[in-house]
């Protein structure tokens, strides 16, 4: 009889002891999911707020590339070429020097280049002769159809944007080999701006008539410089034009 009450109480031992084991099994388990649930949110999170690493180096938003909407990379504004000024031409003839000094005036306030218009047979002093009927110059602006010949030509007049034309006034007008210069060459799609030299007569119609002899281009109001002409004046003129 003993035997038996002491089987029995080593069985009641046994049972308690595993179902304890496995309650504490399964309380383990429930507590090593409730951790995760709570911490992967907040791990997410974490991670979502560190940058990732860029070789060491932090890259401002100057130093990144912009990127457009359609979500290419935009170019790098230094890559960008900046505009181009208008190429100028000052080209001029002067007889005694006058013109020149005029023509160099512009040429260095507006960054251009020069051209002279020099004659192919050179003018003496006697072919300015104004009161003499029967010299060179004379006869030249007495014959609307004169064209004297020039010696050389401008090295690609296409690349110029902004033509200065200069010259004296002989007998209300541009000298006839001016005309040769402008039938030389295509103004279209340039600014042209004449500008005279003269001990008293004013540009008159000489920028007008000038303009009839090319196509396409657009004519400013020109200027006339007395011999005296000051580099403040030439330089107002300049700005004025508002080129």
């Amino acid at each position: 009889m003993k035997k038996i009450v002491m089987a029995l109480l080593m069985a009641a031992m046994v049972i308690s002891l595993t179902a304890c084991g496995g309650n504490a099994g399964q309380n383990g388990n429930s507590l090593s999911d409730t951790l995760d649930r709570e911490q992967s949110p907040a791990s997410a999170e974490e991670s979502a707020s560190v940058q990732p690493e860029t070789n060491g180096t932090f890259e401002s938003s100057e130093d990144a590339a912009v990127t457009g909407t359609d979500g290419t990379e935009a170019a790098d504004s230094q890559d960008v070429p900046e505009e181009e000024g208008n190429k100028v031409l000052v080209a001029y003839f002067s007889a005694t020097g006058t013109t020149k000094g005029v023509a160099e005036i512009i040429a260095e306030n507006m960054g251009a280049d020069m051209y002279e218009i020099i004659p192919l047979e050179p003018y003496t002093d006697a072919d300015l002769n104004w009161h003499d009927d029967k010299s060179r110059s004379t006869i030249e602006m007495n014959d609307s159809s004169s064209r004297p010949e020039i010696d050389g030509a401008v090295e690609d007049m296409e690349q110029y944007d902004i033509v200065f034309i200069g010259y004296p006034i002989w007998w209300g007008e541009a000298p006839r080999i001016v005309s040769t210069f402008m039938e030389s060459y295509s103004f279209e799609g340039k600014t042209v701006i004449p500008f005279c030299t003269s001990s008293s007569s004013g540009l008159g119609s000489s920028g007008r008539n000038l303009e009839e002899l090319t196509d396409g281009a657009l004519w400013l109001e020109g200027r006339r410089f007395g011999g005296g002409a000051s580099e403040a004046d030439v330089q107002a003129w300049i700005e004025g034009l508002d080129l």
